[in-house]
């Protein structure tokens, strides 16, 4: 029989990004993943097609699957060849029963790697701006399990000695116990007054810090409300978040935005919103599909060198294009002598990556400008093609027609329905947990719409922004009888996520 392997990975504290290298490298190769209920699934979206996703988590008072049955679960799937990611919050052997896991393999015969993970009880701290350690306050760190039963006879808490005996406390898992925590802390020794914090959901978009004293912390959180998951942090580094608090205080923290692009771009917009603090929440309306019928296209391409003019109106035309002309063994190359024109900067930059030079970019990217950048320049007769997608405009085909040009209009790519999930949107819409709606086509808005299903759309939107990419876009929103807020200036992806960062700014 042949044997597989258990690789026991941290996956970080919550924010996705923070797994290391070699976690996301098991994650790629595994057959099978076991993970816990604190791990982000945008990790889970690494695994390779085909791998066997199963859920572990615990929360408290129920438990999917026992510690034993777990452990069970492992060795079978091992000794069943398979490469198996044991996927754990945070890092697998602080507090994460890691160690317990690494016996049973061990015991079993079957091999593991373990795999560090960035624990919450520095990254949290962190992302709260509060220093686990630093020259000026202290070089000592302890961290403590915070739900150890304050009713056992025998605490494995060393309550006399861990009170003073470093300068930062950490109390991972510790909201229940937070009262006794610190009647602990200050009957042996701490002061009342030291500085404390809790980290509610530390690294994500969802954080939030409330910071007191040793004596008021646990009746502040519980004024707040704040339950787990959450850190404790105890320490006069606290006193440095005041200075030091970065998270909390990007622009979009704390705001939701849906993302309405196909899933195969909507990636770049939500890094963008995510990098100014913003929750993105991606809900495809479209979706790139290859044309029913590659004729035109193939025709079009195989007789490059009749085209005096080529003319790209997206990105996604130039991807599509030239992944037919590697399909039909031609280079860029044919292009020789044709006048080349994109609409908008990030179309002539994919374009440029093929190694093309761009005559002409219009200075607002839209149909209408670039008319007005060639009406002068296109001459009666000129062969005009247009690789787009198939629901695209008419303006510019038709004007260029009337300028006498010869076109052929083909179709690149197709825009077909997304595969968002409509009632949930519509729920969190209802719950009100959306702060911003973008749109970056008219596609995106008509499919929006047909997917939501619901009688009044406007209604839905009640404190709700809508933000346009630009006049095209917004002006298919208004068509339809949605309510515009924000129009990009320039109509990109850059313009779009400056306009909502001005609005939030007034705000």
């Amino acid at each position: 029989m042949v044997k597989g392997v258990v690789y026991l990975v941290g996956a970080g504290p919550g924010d996705p990004k923070l797994i290391t290298v070699k976690g996301l490298e098991c994650i790629q190769k595994s057959d099978v993943i076991i993970y816990d209920r604190l791990v982000d699934k945008k990790i889970l979206s690494f695994a390779g097609p085909g791998t066997e996703l199963i859920y572990a988590g615990k929360s408290p008072g129920c438990h999917t699957l026992g510690q034993m049955d777990i452990n069970r679960l492992l060795i079978e799937k091992a000794l069943n060849g398979k490469i198996i990611t044991r996927l754990k919050g945070g890092d697998p052997f602080l507090f994460g029963r890691g160690g317990e896991e690494a016996e049973s393999l061990a015991e079993a015969g079957v091999p593991f790697e373990i795999v560090p993970g960035v624990t919450s009880a520095i990254a949290a701290a962190a992302y709260a701006g509060i220093p686990v350690t630093h020259r000026d306050y202290t070089s000592t760190l302890a961290m403590i399990t915070g739900n150890e039963d304050p009713l056992k006879g025998d605490p494995s808490i060393d309550w006399p000695k861990i009170s003073t005996g470093a300068g930062t406390l950490v109390f991972l898992m510790g909201m229940a116990n937070l009262p006794h925590i610190t009647k602990q802390l200050i009957e042996n020794g701490r002061s009342p007054q030291t500085p404390a914090a809790v980290v509610r959901w530390g690294t994500t978009p969802k954080q939030r810090t409330l910071i007191g004293t040793l004596a008021d912390i646990s009746e502040q959180a519980v004024n707040a409300g704040l339950t787990n998951p959450a850190l404790i942090i105890i320490g006069e580094v606290v006193s440095l978040r005041e200075k030091l608090n970065w998270y909390e205080n990007r622009p979009l923290f704390g705001r939701r935005i849906l993302v309405t692009r196909a899933r195969e771009q909507a990636s770049i917009l939500s890094a963008a919103l995510e990098a100014q603090g913003a929750e993105a929440l991606e809900f495809p309306t479209i979706s790139l599909a290859e044309p029913r019928d590659f004729a035109p296209l193939d025709r079009a391409i195989n007789s490059l060198s009749r085209y005096k003019w080529v003319i790209f109106t997206s990105v996604n035309g130039v991807y599509s294009f030239f992944r037919r002309l590697r399909f039909l063994h031609k280079d860029p190359r044919e292009l020789y002598g044709a006048i080349l024109c994109a609409i908008g900067p990030k179309t002539k930059e994919a374009m440029e990556g093929y190694g093309l030079v761009v005559d002409y970019v219009p200075g607002e990217f839209r149909a209408e400008e670039i008319i007005k950048v060639l009406q002068d320049k296109v001459k009666k007769g000129d062969r005009v093609l247009l690789p787009r997608a198939d629901i695209a405009r008419k303006i510019l085909p038709d004007t260029l027609t009337e300028l006498g040009a010869v076109v052929d209009e083909v179709t690149a790519y197709r825009t077909v329905t997304g595969e968002g999930q409509g009632s949930k949107v519509v729920e969190m819409l209802e719950e009100g947990k959306i702060n911003v709606i973008t749109f970056t086509s008219s596609s995106t808005v008509r499919n929006f719409i047909t997917m939501l299903n619901v009688p009044n759309v406007n209604t839905l939107l009640t404190g709700v922004a809508v933000a346009c990419i630009g006049p095209i876009t917004a002006g298919t929103a208004r068509d339809m009888g949605v309510k515009v807020d924000l129009v990009a200036e320039e109509y990109t992806i850059e313009g779009l996520v400056k306009v909502i960062l001005q609005y939030f700014t007034k705000q």
